[in-house]
């Protein structure tokens, strides 16, 4: 029987739909230009501290594909306001991080029917856990996750911004594995990508479920253990699954 469920965040837990990063970048940039204005901080006009900005998180992203190692935009923030004159102070950094992801965060949803599943999981119960590939701050993350209600659910949380692993590295689902103190047979993962999420979890030899809202089965060399197209079918499913085991 199963242990451990664990989700990834984005299109799974919560929904974001098809969002413009570099518009929503420049929307962040301008709440934080503004913030530091207010503040009476020293700040460049907003095109120079935008441009900035932009340019330091492509080449920590492009740096991060060369290198197969994920980056915390907390740090390139302290750096690039350190050449800027910026405050550095950590929770100024950790403010200003949750302004950037703003534009982001309102435009995100819960998957429906997500806390009703979450209770009924912990009632069974099961540990839960989270693994997620991200460079946005996992206190910004978490205060996220906090505003939705979803916070409390989720003891175990796994970002690649902390460990520098991405999905589908086995070494960042080994971590969440270990949080957890289970096998890796004994947890599920639930995800909406094949080539992260499934092969991940494959690789290390969990249940794999794949959440495709268009319902159809997918082709090629990486196979889900299951599908559902919504995250209200997975209590059927893991009341099958055991009854197999």
């Amino acid at each position: 029987m199963l242990r451990a469920v664990l989700f990834d965040l984005g299109e799974t837990l919560i929904n974001f739909g098809t969002v413009d990063h570099l518009a929503a970048f420049h929307e962040g940039a301008r709440l934080v230009h503004a913030c530091l204005v207010e503040r009476g901080v020293s700040v460049p006009d907003f095109e120079t501290f935008h441009r900035r900005q932009r340019r330091a998180v492509e080449r920590a992203y492009l740096w991060s594909r060369i290198s197969r190692r994920d980056f915390n935009a907390l740090d390139v923030m302290a750096r690039i306001n350190r050449k800027m004159a910026l405050p550095t102070e950590p929770d100024v950094l950790r403010e200003l991080a949750e302004l950037f992801y703003q534009p982001i965060r309102e435009r995100g949803t819960p998957e429906p029917g997500v806390h009703e599943l979450l209770r009924w999981l912990q009632h069974r119960p099961v540990k839960l856990g989270m693994i997620s590939n991200t460079f946005v701050p996992g206190v910004t993350l978490d205060d996220h996750l906090r505003r939705e209600g979803l916070l409390d659910f989720f003891p175990c949380r796994v970002y690649s911004c902390d460990t520098r692993y991405r999905k589908p590295r086995p070494r960042i689902f080994r971590t969440a594995l270990a949080e957890l103190d289970v096998q890796p047979h004994q947890a599920m993962f639930v995800g909406d990508t094949l080539d992260i999420d499934v092969k991940g979890a494959n690789r290390v030899g969990m249940v794999s479920v794949l959440k495709a809202p268009n319902a159809r089965c997918p082709t090629g060399r990486v196979q889900p253990d299951y599908v559902i197209t919504a995250l209200t079918e997975l209590p059927d499913l893991i009341n099958r699954h055991d009854q197999r085991t």
